[in-house]
């Protein structure tokens, strides 16, 4: 009984010490930060990210609609990304970068902004730094941000 409890506590403190790396990786930040080619960047085969440039459409797990002009001043968006706790990173004319970091174990996810005014839309992609799943957390921030 001794030697399961040990072996339990083990891989407890493993699993932990795992979730405290992915956290410090979590702080750089990645490449894949910016326009190309004028849009936000395809989401990663991971579904730990949403993205509603028309490339992440025909993939139902990354694919989400893009803001409306109509619904969202372009200005407005700065101040509801500071009100749900997002740090602006970058900010130019038609783009912004902002990031959230997550309570417990502090991730740091990324959030951008493309103003298309030709379409009148916003497109936005919110993408997880480390790990594979998000647990929606990703579409549940676009979401909110969107109302």
């Amino acid at each position: 009984m001794k030697g399961i409890l040990i072996v339990v506590a083990v891989l407890l403190l493993l699993g932990l010490a795992a979730f405290i790396v992915m956290a410090m990786q979590s702080h750089k930040i990645p490449e894949n930060i910016g326009l190309q080619n004028g849009l936000l960047h395809p989401c990663p085969p991971s579904p730990n990210c949403v993205c509603s440039e028309a490339h992440a459409q025909a993939s139902e797990q990354h694919a989400i609609a893009p803001i409306k002009l109509d619904d969202r001043d372009w200005s407005q968006m700065r101040s509801i990304i500071l009100e749900h706790g997002g740090v602006i990173q970058k900010e130019r004319d038609s783009y912004l970068h902002a990031t959230f970091t997550t309570p417990v174990f502090h991730y740091v996810d990324d959030v951008e902004l493309r103003l298309d005014e030709v379409n009148g839309l916003i497109h936005i992609r919110s993408a997880s730094r480390v790990g594979r799943s998000d647990f929606g957390v990703n579409r549940k921030r676009v979401n909110q941000l969107k109302q």
